[in-house]
């Protein structure tokens, strides 16, 4: 594939967002960022990679109420989502991406080929998602998957002024339960392919 292009993934907790991201981006030959942007973002700077951790969008309610407090380095929130966003889109520009969070379709609204989802699941299938991947209980996944989600809209609706999993936000809203992760990525890939005009031999 030739053309370059972005897909943009935002997702509940327990959604199987990250797995279907990843697996996406191995079928369609493209990179995949999610967790490494944070790594990636802290060689670029120069900065340590536990500043970008602190204000990562699973941090918590301290991103939003410590806004515009300073770091111990004298770094505010804002000054890392900016050096982030640098990086997301030096990385769109160098080649096509799948990302994962981070208000990626916010920071790349100019890119001219970029695929905007969200990605949901019915609550009984996150609980047990999430329970199994972080061995806990039903009652201590379904706590963290409301304070995560929490956290990833506080984030996602104070940098891009859009509401998080409203469906006016992206392009595609898809719920994984419906078809199951297999056969998600199937389809999210065949939209794709659609949008694009790509040819992957599928």
């Amino acid at each position: 594939m030739e053309k370059k292009f972005v897909i943009n993934i935002g997702r509940q907790l327990g959604s199987g967002g990250r797995e279907i991201g990843e697996r996406l981006a191995v079928q369609l030959g493209v990179s995949y960022y999610d967790k490494e942007l944070i790594q990636i973002a802290s060689k670029a700077s120069g900065l340590c990679s536990e500043f970008f951790e602190k204000a990562d969008e699973k941090v918590g309610h301290s991103l939003i109420e410590g806004m515009f407090n300073i770091t111990d380095n004298y770094l505010s929130n804002e000054t890392l989502f900016k050096l982030q966003s640098d990086v997301i889109r030096d990385l769109a520009d160098k080649g096509s991406c799948v990302f994962v969070g981070r208000c990626a379709d916010y920071i790349l609204k100019d890119h001219p080929k970029s695929l905007n989802l969200f990605i949901s699941a019915d609550i009984d299938d996150r609980i047990r998602r999430v329970a199994a991947h972080q061995k806990i209980s039903l009652n201590e996944a379904e706590s963290l998957i409301e304070k995560t989600d929490k956290k990833r809209a506080g984030y996602y609706n104070y940098y891009s002024n859009k509401i998080w999993g409203a469906a006016q936000s992206y392009d595609l809203c898809i719920n994984s339960s419906f078809l199951g992760i297999e056969q998600t990525i199937l389809f999210i890939r065949r939209f794709t392919e659609k949008k694009f005009c790509l040819d992957t031999h599928l």
